[in-house]
């Protein structure tokens, strides 16, 4: 269609007519200007619909305005399918979230477009159901983008995929009509609503009925698609699905149309509501053998092995995933079974009614395999997993995949191309093999991983696309393996999608006359061309709209942190591939602004790319100054999560932390935060007199600040921690002395968490040392971008304590982590060498201990009998840099304790931030949601344990009362 992009647009005209959103500002434009893919197409304007309604007037819109439609979701495409030049982007993920009814009597539930497939399965879970399709995105990707795709996941080869689970679909059609779609053509009834032509199913069915009546046509599309043995298929338009899903024996002819839309891409009619078959839960017992092999030809050979022992999953994955996942602290826990360096391994899972029973059958595949003379120079060993908790381990391994690619350092990824070619199983060593030799040819060392058992091997060749040869190397490979697929009948997409990247093959793929027909199929549906066009049909070049520019220069800044192990601050940003963890709503912590308001802007990749965007194509003469890079930076709330959580490592704190400290800007607020220690350093001096002064002058003091007039502000301690310290005396050591980091927090405000800590450590018979003379931490400075000051404290700090060998030890995670994160990346030369040993020998309270109990200097025995109930909080930057299950561990260490680790996100404080006016209720909402919905409902007398001041200081200022810090809780085992 051609679109009148040289008019203005009338958007207000859209706005009035919308119950949701509509935002045409240019930092939604760079927000949704790419997905998981190596695409980048930027929108006119971006919708949030309500209802069907909305969606249903955005359609007639676009159709008025000669604009296009790209419905997107999860956003976690890796084809192209949810970026559009020029296009209304239409984001159903937002509102369009519904669970709308669960009968599990019949089987089947009824969901809005943007519900999480694991949302979905966690409310099914107490009807004893689930909907089995399982991406290894699941934890983001909605129920819509899966029927856009046709997904199928890991479960495929026992769940099948979404067209086997699909029963209706209601849907907007290109005339803005709404409809409903189901297994025999169009719901009976109204077929049209509001304006546009009134005939278009007719035309629709009567363009299938001339399909289908042709036995020729039958038969070439038969021929033309992959062979029956290839469950995988998303190739084109279904039209080899409706060849044995159609009646045309009766008047009215009736085919498969929700069938059909399944893997249509939303380029046929943009979905608003799904109404799916439910399965009832697998067995509960699981067992899993990770087959270990010597090369790549072993783990496909043995796939086929496994296959004939009737697996729940089978999977593999490669060396290359698995030396990055070691990069990454979460996915190097996960990865701990893997035994030596094995070329790949074979993930064979089996369900069962109980894990020993699934154990069996994982022993059978695996000595099957062991002793098959094909396999005998390749399998090494087997290591065997057995019940939920080990056998999730190794599929959160193996769904992180994509995003462990980007931890690749510089410019070369593993880039997504061949990644969703799907053969017949018994095809698949041979397939790979001759992939292997084109491999070759292209110089290339690919990457596997994936769905083995399906015949599916996502293989990614690394190339840098910021190369114009690598870009040729793109396109070539690319056509080399389509034509490879074809001659082994198989489909070049098995699960992906055709999207930008394979559509410009299909000719080729399906023969002119069958493609032909899939054209008229589009046509027929979309006869101006609204619904995402160039997706599958009419495709514009496969190397065309990069997410790079080709051979230009890669941007350099100089920065304040030290960049240099991702080669430079721009290269940091551009590790986020878009494959959306962040947007996960349960489990970790990671990203707790976008939980709070669902908003692409406010994740971790919205910012990535926000940030890459301006650096990469500034069109303003300081890029740090970028309005859109202010919006998209302020609710950061530099949890450090995403160091840990995201796959790909991205570190928004520290990237936020540059940005702020290249923009430059300060406030009074910021001058305060800054000057905290400083002023609370005076106020100890006169403690009454200070606190008398700040109750007085507290209400106008916020409101000059702009600080929340509900947030409480911390008192002067009457005495510090230092001051008290120096008055006590204590036996002689009888274990070993440390370094107590006096953090200005502790020292200066929680003073009793400090002098718990020093008891704590001197009854448990070591001594404790508090160096005169160290800087505050400077964290309050980090926060807020004053770089040049936390570098000034990180000297100092490095100084003192780099010249004493005892180990360093910090009570506030967020002050004594500071020395193991930020300070090796604040100072330069000698002094950086001294910062990275001595964070070799940094801990939290929490870690010193748990490194205690391993080496035996520290046993049950060393606690007194008292019990207590607790539960356990981990402050945000010790579950990214550190383990929180250490620190749940060290304090269930006393007979008589029973602490519960709460698997809560951040609290919403993040130091200064839950002071911030206009950040005070997102801070509550962000409590409410991660940590209070855990608390509220505790029994008496439970205790509450939290580590940070500032999740001390939100309980405090939410529930009323304040939580024990590790020390005051351990303490608790002597009746004294």
């Amino acid at each position: 269609m051609t679109k009148r992009l040289e008019q203005a647009i009338p958007w207000p005209e859209l706005a009035n007519k919308l119950r949701g959103e509509l935002r045409t500002d240019e930092a939604h434009q760079i927000l949704y200007a790419t997905d998981a893919s190596v695409y980048r197409e930027v929108p006119r304007a971006v919708a949030f619909p309500k209802d069907a309604a909305d969606v249903q007037a955005c359609v007639q819109f676009a159709a008025e305005q000669g604009l296009s439609i790209t419905p997107r979701a999860g956003g976690t495409s890796l084809a192209g399918q949810a970026v559009g030049a020029g296009s209304l982007v239409v984001d159903v993920s937002k509102y369009l979230r519904e669970i709308v009814d669960i009968n599990a009597e019949e089987g089947y539930v009824i969901v809005q477009p943007g519900v999480i497939r694991d949302q979905l399965n966690a409310a099914l879970k107490s009807y004893g159901y689930w909907f089995g399709p399982n991406t290894s995105t699941a934890n983001r990707c909605t129920l819509g983008g899966m029927y856009g795709n046709n997904s199928c996941g890991s479960t495929s080869i026992t769940q099948g995929s979404v067209r086997d689970h699909i029963i209706s679909a209601k849907v907007v059609l290109a005339n803005g009509s709404q409809v409903e779609v189901t297994k025999q053509g169009f719901r009976a009834g109204p077929q049209v609503q509001g304006t546009g032509e009134t005939d278009l199913p007719t035309k629709i069915v009567n363009q299938l009925q001339r399909i289908y009546k042709d036995p020729e046509q039958v038969a070439a599309i038969r021929a033309a698609f992959p062979k029956p043995e290839v469950t995988r298929r998303n190739t084109g338009y279904a039209l080899d699905y409706l060849c044995d899903h159609n009646d045309l024996s009766g008047e009215a002819p009736n085919f498969d149309l929700a069938g059909l839309l399944a893997g249509s891409e939303g380029t046929l009619a943009f979905t608003t509501e799904l109404t799916l078959n439910i399965s009832p839960l697998p067995p509960p017992g699981t067992a899993l053998a990770a087959l270990h092999f010597s090369t790549v030809d072993g783990m496909m050979r043995a796939a086929q092995i496994a296959m004939a022992h009737g697996p729940f999953q089978c999977e593999v994955m490669d060396d290359t995933i698995l030396n990055l996942a070691r990069k990454n602290k979460d996915q190097s826990r996960n990865a701990s079974f893997v035994i030596g360096n094995p070329r790949g391994l074979l993930l064979v899972e089996f369900r069962a009614d109980s894990d020993v029973a699934a154990l069996r059958q994982a022993k059978a595949c695996s000595e099957a395999a062991a002793t098959s003379p094909a396999l005998a120079e390749s399998y090494e060993v087997t290591e065997y997993l057995a019940g939920p908790e080990m056998v999730d381990r190794a599929w959160s391994l193996r769904k992180a995949g994509l995003g462990i690619l980007g931890n690749m350092v510089g410019d070369a990824k593993a880039v997504a191309c061949i990644e969703d070619t799907a053969v017949a199983v018994e095809d698949l060593a041979d397939y790979i093999a001759e992939v292997e030799t084109l491999m070759v040819k292209y110089q290339q060392d690919a990457v596997y991983y994936a769905h083995a058992g399906a015949g599916e091997i996502h293989l990614r060749p690394v190339l840098n696309l910021k190369d114009s040869k690598d870009r040729q190397t793109f396109y070539h490979l690319t056509r080399d393996v389509a034509r490879l697929v074809k001659k082994y009948r198989g489909s070049l997409s098995g699960e992906h999608g055709d999207g930008r990247v394979r559509a410009a093959f299909l000719p080729e793929m399906l023969g002119e006359a069958v493609y032909g027909l899939c054209v008229d199929v589009k046509n027929t549906w979309d006869p101006v061309g609204i619904f995402n066009p160039g997706k599958i049909v009419e495709a514009p070049p496969m190397n065309a709209s990069l997410r790079y520019e080709a051979d230009g220069p890669t941007p350099t800044y100089p920065t304040a942190l030290d960049w240099s192990s991702d080669e430079g601050l721009l290269r940091a940003t551009e590790k986020c591939n878009g494959s959306g963890d962040c947007r996960k709503l349960e489990g970790g912590a990671m990203c707790p602004s976008y939980r709070a308001t669902l908003s692409e802007q406010h994740g971790t990749r919205g910012r990535a790319n926000t940030l890459r965007e301006v650096l990469t194509r500034n069109q303003h003469e300081d890029p740090f100054q970028h309005p859109a890079l202010a919006e998209a930076m302020d609710l950061c709330l530099s949890c450090k999560a995403c160091t840990s959580e995201c796959p790909s490592s991205v570190d928004m704190t520290n990237l936020k932390a540059e940005y702020l400290y290249q923009n430059r800007k300060t406030d009074l607020r910021t001058k305060l935060v800054a000057a905290n220690e400083k002023l609370y350093r005076l106020g100890s001096k006169v403690p009454a007199l200070a606190n008398a002064a700040l109750h007085l002058t507290g209400p106008l003091l916020k409101k000059v600040a702009g600080i929340a007039p509900a947030r409480s502000l911390p008192p002067v301690a009457r005495q510090t921690l230092r001051a008290w310290t120096k008055k006590q005396t204590w036996p002689a050591p009888s274990k070993t002395t440390i370094n107590l980091f006096c953090d200005e927090f502790t020292n200066l405000q929680d003073v009793a968490t400090g002098k718990a800590t020093v008891q704590l450590l001197s009854r448990l018979g070591y001594g404790v040392n508090l160096l005169a003379g160290n800087a505050p931490s400077g964290r309050a400075h980090l926060s807020k971008g004053l770089l040049d000051e936390a570098r000034h404290f990180a000297k100092i700090n490095v100084e003192l304590f780099a010249a004493s060998p005892n180990v360093l030890v910090g009570m506030e995670p967020s002050a004594i982590l500071s020395f193991r994160d930020e300070y090796p990346k604040l100072l330069r030369g000698e002094l950086q060498e001294q910062a990275k040993q001595l964070a070799t020998r940094t801990y939290t309270l929490d870690e010193f201990l748990y490194q205690e109990l391993l080496a035996e200097r520290l046993t049950s025995e060393d606690f007194g009998p008292e019990p207590l109930t607790a539960v356990l909080h981990v402050h945000c930057h010790e579950k990214a840099l550190g383990d929180k299950t250490h620190c749940a561990a060290v304090l269930n260490l006393p007979t008589n304790f029973h602490v519960t680790l709460l698997d809560s996100g951040c609290c919403g404080m993040a130091g200064s931030f839950g002071y911030e006016a206009e950040h005070y209720d997102l801070s509550v909402k962000i409590a409410e949601q991660s940590l209070l919905r855990y608390l509220r409902p505790l029994p008496a007398g439970t205790v509450t344990i939290a580590n940070g001041t500032s999740c001390r200081h939100q309980v405090k200022d939410l529930l009323g009362y304040i939580p024990l810090n590790n020390a005051q809780a351990l303490l608790r085992s002597w009746a004294d």
